[in-house]
């Protein structure tokens, strides 16, 4: 198997040159050699490994989470619990981030409801309510009654 050049790598994989070299200074994929040129080549096996980080990347795990799953994946032996802890783990973070962009759109509804859209915006009612000062802590108990 010929080795990639890192601008071959970004081409097949679809990511940056500078995603690829994010990625080997944080570790997710290990250093490359480098040709005398100085050129970085890399297996092309990597292929893989940019596939699983780009999969997860799509169901919202961090980089810091990628970095476990890596790790997990290197020990085929250990049990999956480890593995479906971290993915329990993102369902929870999730289910909050939904909650909390439910109150938020809750609250821009109400926003709306203020505005009949006509007549200039000096009298725009969302207007005047973004301009107030939010009084400290009551706004987030005001989006959850509502």
């Amino acid at each position: 198997m010929i080795p990639l050049k890192i601008g071959e790598l970004a081409r097949r994989s679809g990511l940056s040159v500078e995603t690829l070299r994010y990625y080997e200074r944080r570790g997710l994929i290990p250093p490359a050699d480098r040709l005398p040129s100085g050129y970085r080549i890399y297996p092309p096996a990597i292929l893989e490994r940019l596939a699983f980080i780009n999969r997860c990347k799509q169901l919202g795990f961090t980089l810091e989470a990628i970095l476990e799953l890596l790790e997990l994946q290197r020990h085929p032996e250990e049990e999956s619990a480890a593995v479906k802890q971290r993915v329990d783990t993102r369902i929870e973070e999730i289910g909050r981030k939904i909650d909390d962009l439910q109150r938020i759109q809750q609250a821009l509804r109400g926003l709306s409801g203020l505005c009949s859209g006509t007549g200039p915006t000096a009298d725009c009612p969302i207007i005047a309510f973004l301009e107030q000062e939010p009084p400290t802590d009551t706004m987030a108990g005001e989006q959850d009654e509502g």
